[in-house]
């Protein structure tokens, strides 16, 4: 298990462990299925059991772990129903900020979204993938600030904890780092044109991506997957 390194002990521990125990998920350093040893991660942050026990309730909540009484510990397998119905949500949310953010942008929000996908750009090349995703987050998050929404903001950090497990797998081929950051430049194009229509469609269009490419990160890693069906929802979605 490779991990960030060790955390001294804060009174914001839990939300650290908590973060970097997350970010070791959804880049399948901890792997799913694999075992969490309460008394092994302690000892790697230098923190006592029960923030351990705190960070697991909660990656429990998130449905990133499985908290089995006397048994132990586990990362969740990947779940197609648990990233669609995830997608769904922040479809939903997302395309409202897009479209909120389309009468609000200002000409130094514009510049700050243009830096993070120049910056976006500059990782396609890169053979490390977490560089993409903390920008790709960031991107997503900066929409939501524009808009002022910190509720909305929540929302989709809950959903992509589920989402951004696939999408992390997918990067390699599936959802191709340049895709992905023209996509983000097609958002931006049509919130500074104040096209709320456009912004809402590009941004759903992005946001669907992650169904063009589950079906074939599920054939390469189906080792990873828990079930193989998705909801109706999303079945809809593919209908001709």
């Amino acid at each position: 298990m490779t991990m960030e390194p060790s955390l001294r002990l804060k009174d914001s521990i839990a939300p650290h462990l908590v973060s970097s125990l997350r970010r070791a998920i959804i880049a399948t350093r901890l792997r799913p299925g694999e075992a969490l040893s309460e008394k092994d991660i302690a000892g790697r942050f230098g923190v006592g059991r029960q923030p351990v026990r705190e960070a697991f309730i909660e990656l429990s909540e998130a449905g990133l772990v499985q908290v089995l009484p006397s048994r132990g510990t586990y990362v969740m397998k990947v779940s197609m129903r648990a990233i669609a119905n995830a997608r769904f949500v922040r479809e939903a949310v997302e395309c409202a900020i897009a479209r909120a953010a389309s009468a609000l942008i200002t000409a130094k929000d514009v510049v700050r979204l243009r830096r993070l996908i120049e910056r976006q750009r500059e990782t396609s090349g890169l053979a490390d993938r977490s560089a993409f995703a903390v920008l790709d987050e960031n991107f997503h998050q900066t929409l939501a600030e524009i808009v002022d929404c910190d509720y909305a903001a929540r929302i989709v950090e809950g959903a992509r904890a589920q989402t951004d497990r696939v999408r992390y797998l997918s990067l390699p081929g599936a959802s191709p780092v340049p895709l992905l950051v023209a996509q983000h430049a097609a958002i931006v194009d049509a919130i500074e044109a104040g096209d709320a229509d456009g912004a809402e469609c590009e941004m759903r269009k992005h946001l669907r991506e992650i169904l063009n490419a589950l079906p074939r990160i599920a054939q390469n890693y189906p080792e990873l997957f828990e079930d193989e069906v998705m909801p109706a929802h999303t079945q809809v979605l593919h209908r001709p």
